[in-house]
């Protein structure tokens, strides 16, 4: 009988903020409409009994337009976006002036958030955990601040086989897009964790949450605390 071992390509972790104004820039700028539809779209089916009127509370939001579409989505919540980018948040604030959208705050701060932070009903966190070099920070936090019954909704990048296929996902998603994104979105393929690492770091904290790949290049976490 044959043996063969399966070898998945290790991590390449990458700097935890997005600091620099031409990166923060290009983010901005980008469409990712496709995948935040996507993020909005997996919260609707994993709490289709959501009708709003909750605190909202959006971990390293970026520039923030998941959250400014998830208080239009739902226009009963009080949000708010925490990122540690400055320039990030910067693109973040212009975009709610023009909106001009109260319900949503953006608010320049860093993992892991204090006790005393509060208790929020909703917590969501999109292409956070990949920066992270200790995730444990985003699952103690969540743990920390999680009202009773709150619901979790983390989506992720999930990194690939090979190099290779990092290469062609961006050249399938991000072609058009300037070369300092392109090359950003690469970085962050092959610093992003597999379904069996975050699965992993769940039982580690006692989350009770489901983990699967939702797309070619995203995973999923949700759950009810």
């Amino acid at each position: 009988m044959g043996f063969f071992l399966e070898i998945f390509l290790e991590r390449t972790p990458e700097p935890e903020l997005m600091e620099g104004l031409a990166q923060a820039q290009a983010y901005a700028e980008a469409d990712f409409s496709q995948a935040n539809a996507q993020f909005l779209r997996l919260f609707a089916m994993a709490f289709s009994d959501f009708t709003g009127h909750a605190r909202v509370l959006d971990l390293g939001c970026g520039p923030g337009q998941i959250l400014f579409d998830f208080a239009q989505k739902f226009p009963g919540c009080t949000c708010l976006g925490i990122d540690g980018s400055a320039a990030m948040l910067s693109h973040g604030r212009a975009m709610a002036k023009g909106i001009n959208d109260s319900s949503v705050s953006l608010q320049q701060c860093c993992l892991p958030l204090p006790s005393n932070f509060g208790r929020w009903q909703v917590i969501l966190s999109n292409s956070l955990l990949h920066h992270l070099a200790e995730p444990a920070v985003l699952w103690q936090t969540i743990s920390r601040v999680a009202a009773p019954g709150a619901l979790v909704l983390v989506m992720d990048l999930c990194r690939p086989d090979s190099e290779r296929a990092a290469a062609a996902i961006v050249k399938k998603y991000s072609a058009t897009e300037p070369q300092i994104l392109q090359d950003d979105f690469c970085c962050s393929l092959l610093a992003a964790y597999r379904v069996d690492e975050v699965t992993a770091q769940l039982h580690a904290h006692n989350l009770d949450f489901q983990c699967r790949e939702v797309s070619d290049r995203h995973l999923a976490v949700w759950g009810r605390m």
